[in-house]
């Protein structure tokens, strides 16, 4: 029980990476705040893990929603050992298709509700002595071409922990960040459906698409977020 009556929020985890984050901290004892816009699909996990979970609907267009969120943490549970940025919007555009409009909606879901969330959890996760896990990408490195504004979120998002990690080691808040690879979620999986990829489409990469010849789980990932946060 590695996070035995730690008080983790979690964004984006009505479904997908943030719902198996969720599910694996409460199975290592933590009690988690979720974060999420889908109403329905955040209480049927909170349903699933019972009194170790509350629900939190907020916007983070909204901003008001990192305070928001914040306090929904310390009203459900009391305090705030952790959290981890996992919410973000994958739209799909390059140099030519890229408007201003979509610029902003990405790189404020993706990067600047982070931060202010991360501010609004500050001196709460200052008296805990706890930690920030933010889940970038492996586009942070370089960037797809069709995936423009997301890959210039997520280094940012990397830029930032190393920042906030320097600044703020003397409070004894830990910064961390893992850049993860191609994740098969529910979402993902239809998503390149729609693009025109056949069904069982992630049975049939090739190890130019997956070198490793298999793309990774939420469940995978969650369990490496276990072991860096904690």
């Amino acid at each position: 029980m590695r996070l035995k009556d730690k008080v983790i929020i979690i964004t984006g985890a009505t479904s997908g990476i943030g719902k198996a984050i969720a599910i694996r901290a409460v199975s290592e004892g933590a009690k988690v705040l979720l974060h999420g816009i889908d109403q329905v699909g955040g209480q049927k996990v909170v349903d699933q893990l019972g009194d170790s979970a509350a629900l939190c609907i907020a916007d983070l267009t909204d901003p008001a929603a990192p305070k928001k969120i914040a306090d929904a943490a310390i009203s459900a549970f009391g305090l705030i050992d952790g959290l981890v940025n996992n919410a973000a919007i994958i739209e799909r555009n390059n140099l030519s298709q890229l408007t201003p409009e979509a610029f902003t909606k990405t790189i404020t879901i993706n990067l600047q509700s982070a931060l202010f969330l991360i501010q609004a959890c500050y001196e709460h996760l200052k008296k805990s002595k706890g930690a920030v896990l933010n889940i970038g990408s492996i586009n942070a490195y370089s960037g797809e071409s069709s995936l423009l504004a997301y890959s210039i979120g997520k280094a940012g998002l990397q830029t930032m922990t190393r920042n906030l990690a320097n600044a703020h080691g003397v409070d004894q808040v830990r910064f961390n960040l893992i850049n993860p690879g191609w994740i098969l979620t529910e979402r993902e999986y239809v998503d390149q459906v729609k693009k025109g990829m056949p069904e069982k489409w992630p049975e049939k990469l090739g190890k130019e698409n997956i070198p490793f010849g298999v793309m990774s789980t939420p469940e995978q990932l969650a369990a490496a977020c276990i072991v860096t946060g904690k």
